[in-house]
């Protein structure tokens, strides 16, 4: 009777000696990756704890925020809703990567009211945007900036947004402050921490 399982007869057959060897090199192969899994989860903590912005970097986030606009629809709070785009995504809950919101501020969102803030976005010959060009998606074409940003200042608004907003959960009297300053009238609406 032939062995219809062609794969299980050829390792039933192992030498002891290599099976042994082959124990002894997966369980290397098991602890360096486990040691890898681990070393990277620990570098990961180290750099969302050395993520705060220094008091400059903050300011020049909050400068270009407004510089950009992304008060009009995302509002001060980064909490969304409609403005003069159409009803903008909460960037509090937003899930993306630091990445993600520079490729989103240069290039916009195709197919709604995004814009790029990024010059000749969809222009260069090198298609920076998404892989399009102008031609490729035109009806969807984001709409452009008031303003374009210098990739400085693209950087500054996604570190702010990281920072200071994205998983923030509700908007509070000190974020209010950070956002506007001590003592504005602004934060009288939310409710100021006892003291």
């Amino acid at each position: 009777i032939k062995d219809s399982r062609p794969f299980r007869r050829e390792f039933t057959h192992v030498p002891a000696k290599a099976n042994v060897e082959q124990r002894v090199s997966m369980s290397k192969f098991l602890i360096f990756t486990f040691s890898t899994v681990l070393l990277a989860s620990a570098l990961g903590a180290a750099r969302s704890q050395e993520a705060a912005l220094s008091p400059k970097a903050l300011a020049d986030g909050i400068a270009t925020y407004k510089k950009a606009n992304c008060v009009g629809c995302h509002k001060w709070h980064g909490d969304g809703g409609g403005g003069y785009g159409g009803a903008a995504l909460s960037l509090r809950q937003t899930i993306l990567t630091r990445d993600q919101i520079v490729e989103t501020i240069k290039c916009g969102r195709p197919g709604v009211g995004m814009p790029f803030h990024m010059r000749d976005a969809y222009d260069d010959p090198a298609k920076p945007c998404y892989g399009l060009a102008r031609a490729d998606i035109a009806d969807q074409m984001p709409p452009t900036a008031t303003d374009f940003l210098r990739p400085s200042e693209i950087e500054a608004v996604a570190d702010y947004v990281l920072n200071n907003i994205k998983g923030k959960g509700d908007v509070s009297f000190a974020d209010c402050e950070a956002f506007f300053g001590k003592g504005n009238r602004q934060c009288a609406s939310y409710n100021k921490p006892a003291q």
